[in-house]
């Protein structure tokens, strides 16, 4: 098949359907300059204005500056040069950001550390990067200790939350925010030491090709793997999120409490609020009514839920006493809980705005690489099945492709999500094997299955290596767990295969109840056969509970270990 024939046609059927009112180019609010220059301009521009609100404590566009610029500075001074890398061993809180924004204003290499991680985790992803500088929270210091001779690392930063909150809280306070600041002799206290600096930033001309950031994998297959990003990566993400997705203006108020060390709470609780010159309100995790708080107390009128979240919002006996009405731009993730038209409905009559899915994306392309607003009339998007995911962003292109031999394949038929766009990763640190089997031809080979269909919508389906044969038909485990979040009475659910001698392969689906549910089995099984293709429909199991990773997806090896 001729490429240039398919992507003609693709993009003229892309075209017919694009919504009227998304536009057609990534929108740059100050032009194409590094994701570092925004954080200055803005500065210049509205320097009283709040960057960053936690939990009261208000950090202006000025002070973020200021602060990043004086660790930059200090970073600069302890020997730290463009392209050396920094660990960012944090949480959600302020000293994140500046952080961030210090390492990419010296042309250094950010470096997100999960703050969940354990020993080995740490130390492998501390050597394979060769950080000689890490930022870290004082309670996560015991850790470090305990691997620190097996690195690279030769300085630390530490710091708490304590140092970042105000004395009287405007959100309630999670527990761990509580604690008193934890003392460490072993390592340089971050605020203190930035006060005390009197030397300028190094003023390094940014390169927006150079790069900016190792963002980890979550390392389904083996080890994690970082993904090299750049300032332009990021900078095309933000613009095309801004046009098409999320649409932020600085008018706008974000309330994030996604990991911002996870390269989607990077996006959207750090990346696009600066870019667009918006105020975010920080929430160090999840808490439904600090939440709804957080959307009263500053008119919030941008999120991004899980629509776990948003469900524990709508049932919440204390949600009619807030006012969310200023929530007018909500964007969720179905992992667990699956977006549905009751969901939704319910959403517009507390809020009166639509919940619309983010987008489709990898840690590989800065994750968001779809859309899907202007696409929910009469529920367009989430009855258009399998799992739609919509049109892909201004700039960028998708082909399905035969797994085992790379054909690109006719529109309506199933095969390998290939991607070609301009936040695309520029490989895997140290593995060029991983990336020359990843990366042919421009294009990047997910590993997804997925299809496009005939008005140029992409549908996804799943991971290949979890796809199903029963009898020799496919059956794709995000279909059926789509399908079963439209069930009022499952809180979520996950589906792997079993072996059989007969079918080859079976459907389980693990599944957990909302509270007030009382079905059984059998009663779920038969809902499942007037809806589903008989070879779909999977066997039940009913669990308390289903394990999950830190950032809401259900654990599968675990499911497994159930079987």
């Amino acid at each position: 098949m001729d490429e240039d024939a398919y992507f003609a046609r693709l993009q003229a059927l892309q075209r017919t359907a694009w919504p009227s009112d998304v536009p057609r180019q990534p929108h740059y609010p100050l032009g194409e300059i590094a994701i570092s220059e925004h954080l200055r301009e803005w500065a210049r521009r509205q320097p009283e204005k709040p960057a960053c609100i936690f939990y009261g404590r208000e950090i202006t566009y000025a002070e973020l500056d200021d602060l990043s610029d004086r660790f930059a500075a200090l970073l600069d001074e302890g020997g730290v040069r463009p392209s050396d890398r920094v660990a960012v061993f944090l949480p959600n809180c302020p000293q994140f950001m500046l952080a961030f924004f210090a390492i990419l204003k010296l042309g250094a290499v950010h470096v997100p550390v999960n703050p969940l991680f354990r020993e080995a985790e740490l130390a492998y992803e501390l050597n394979d990067t060769g950080a000689r500088v890490i930022v870290c929270l004082d309670s996560l210091m015991p850790l470090l200790r305990q691997v620190r001779e097996q690195t690279p690392v030769e300085t630390v930063f530490v710091t708490s939350f304590a140092e970042m909150l105000p004395a009287v809280p405007s959100l309630p306070l999670p527990k761990a925010l509580q604690q008193p600041r934890l003392a460490c002799d072993d390592a340089i206290d971050l605020l203190p030491a930035l006060a005390r600096v009197t030397a300028s930033a190094p003023a390094i001309a940014p390169d927006l090709d150079a790069i900016a950031a190792l963002n980890y994998t979550g390392g389904t297959t083996g080890m994690p793997k970082g993904c090299i990003h750049t300032q332009r990566d990021m900078l095309y993400t933000a613009g095309t999120s801004l046009a098409a997705s999320f649409q932020l203006t600085p008018d706008d108020v974000v309330v994030n409490f996604v990991p911002i060390f996870w390269i989607a709470g990077e996006d959207t609780g750090l990346l696009f609020p600066i870019v667009a010159g918006a105020t975010v309100v920080l929430m160090a995790r999840w808490d439904a009514v600090g939440f709804m708080t957080a959307v009263g107390r500053y008119q919030a009128s941008f999120a991004y839920l899980l629509v776990d979240n948003a469900v524990e919002i709508l049932e919440h006996p204390q949600a009619a006493s807030f006012d969310l009405t200023t929530l007018r731009k909500v964007r969720v993730s179905s992992f667990v809980k699956k977006l549905n038209p009751d969901f939704r409905a319910r959403w517009r009559a507390l809020t009166g705005a639509d919940m619309i899915e983010a987008a489709w994306g990898m840690t590989e392309t800065h994750t968001m690489d779809t859309f899907t607003i202007g696409m929910q009339q009469e529920d367009f998007d989430l009855l258009s099945q399998p799992v739609f995911v919509g049109l892909p962003v201004p700039g960028t292109d998708f082909k399905i492709c035969d797994f085992d031999s790379g054909a690109l394949l006719p529109l309506g038929e199933t095969g390998e999500i290939c991607i070609r766009t301009p936040s695309l990763f520029k490989g895997y640190w140290n593995k060029p094997e991983a990336t020359a089997e990843a990366i042919r031809a421009g294009f990047l080979h997910t590993g997804d299955i997925g299809v496009i269909d005939a008005q140029g919508y992409l549908h996804f389906l799943g991971r290949r290596k979890e796809m199903l044969k029963v009898k020799g038909m496919s059956v794709f485990p995000a279909e059926i767990e789509a399908m079963l979040g439209q069930h009022s009475a499952i809180a979520g659910s996950g589906v792997i295969g079993r072996e059989d001698t007969e079918r080859g392969q079976v459907p389980v689906a693990f599944i957990a109840l909302a509270d007030e549910a009382r079905l059984d089995e059998a009663a779920l099984a038969a809902w499942c056969r007037e809806r589903m293709a008989a070879y779909k429909v999977p066997e039940i199991r009913i669990v308390q509970a289903l394990p999950m990773t830190a950032t809401g997806k259900v654990k599968k090896e675990e499911l497994r270990a159930l079987l």
